[in-house]
């Protein structure tokens, strides 16, 4: 997916548009790097088209739904997709504990955290689900490091405007 054709979206469908694919990228499907998408619905907002505030609100909650998502899935099924993972990656299995140990040691600092390093930001609400970490903690300490990552990145492509369109283009 290209910046032309999320821009596309964006004029087409709108805080819609800016909502589904933020919430795609939160479930972590490829395809979705939060790098282009987010500094574009900046940019979009700083355009006119939308208010910065409402478009960071709506990324938050994509943000936040998609995180929800995938901790209901590490908590349904997250120990069954373990033990098939494990039986195809033995090796990998010490250090999957350890994160999960790591993630029951710092509870919501852990989560904190974890939404504001690339990739394990999406990945953790797995973990979290799976050790059945307090949803009330989870989804705060989600909330605060989903609006620290999302401020960042929109407030880029608000701010930066056509610099950014010309990086990602």
């Amino acid at each position: 997916m290209n910046a032309d054709l999320i821009m596309h979206y964006l004029r087409t469908y709108g805080s819609i548009a800016i909502f589904i694919i933020v919430l795609l990228e939160y479930m972590n499907l490829p395809g979705f790097p939060a790098g282009v998408i987010m500094p574009l619905a900046g940019v979009w907002a700083a355009k006119g088209e939308m208010n910065f505030f409402v478009t960071l609100l709506i990324t938050v909650a994509a943000g936040l739904t998609g995180s929800m998502i995938l901790y209901w899935f590490g908590r349904g099924g997250g120990e069954v997709f373990l033990k098939k993972y494990y039986s195809h990656f033995p090796n990998q299995k010490k250090v999957i504990e350890e994160k999960m140990d790591f993630l029951r040691k710092k509870g919501s600092i852990g989560i904190f955290i974890s939404k504001l390093i690339p990739m394990v930001r999406t990945l953790i609400s797995i973990p979290a689900g799976v050790i059945r970490m307090d949803i009330k903690k989870y989804m705060i300490s989600s909330t605060f490091g989903i609006v620290v990552w999302n401020l960042v990145f929109v407030g880029a492509g608000y701010f930066l405007g056509d610099m950014v369109m010309k990086m990602i283009a």
